[in-house]
């Protein structure tokens, strides 16, 4: 397996607001390890910055695409620079 950090910037479509997009996201980043942020945007998509290794981030996409009610139906996906003093998953307030 690959251990290489690295950070993504996603942005999940579909039905990803008011189904525990969010909660679920948080819950299995703690869970691998990963961390980051989550949060609701105006158009009615999800962005996330997720920051650990390739199984890690895979592993969270996962665990939030089984969950009840999501249903992600397309994902941007960009490696960014990763933040190297970061070391939480968090929610963050929606942009609008």
């Amino acid at each position: 397996m690959n251990d290489t950090i690295i950070r993504k910037r996603i942005r999940f479509h579909g039905l990803v607001q008011g189904v525990g997009f969010r909660y679920r996201a948080r819950h299995a980043a703690s869970a691998v390890g990963a961390t980051g942020w989550v949060r609701n945007d105006p158009d009615g998509s999800v962005s996330m910055e997720i920051q650990g290794n390739r199984a890690q981030i895979d592993q969270v996409v996962e665990m939030i695409d089984r969950g009840m009610y999501v249903r992600i139906e397309a994902m941007e996906e960009k490696i960014i620079p990763i933040e190297e003093n970061e070391r939480d998953f968090t929610t963050k307030d929606s942009r609008w």
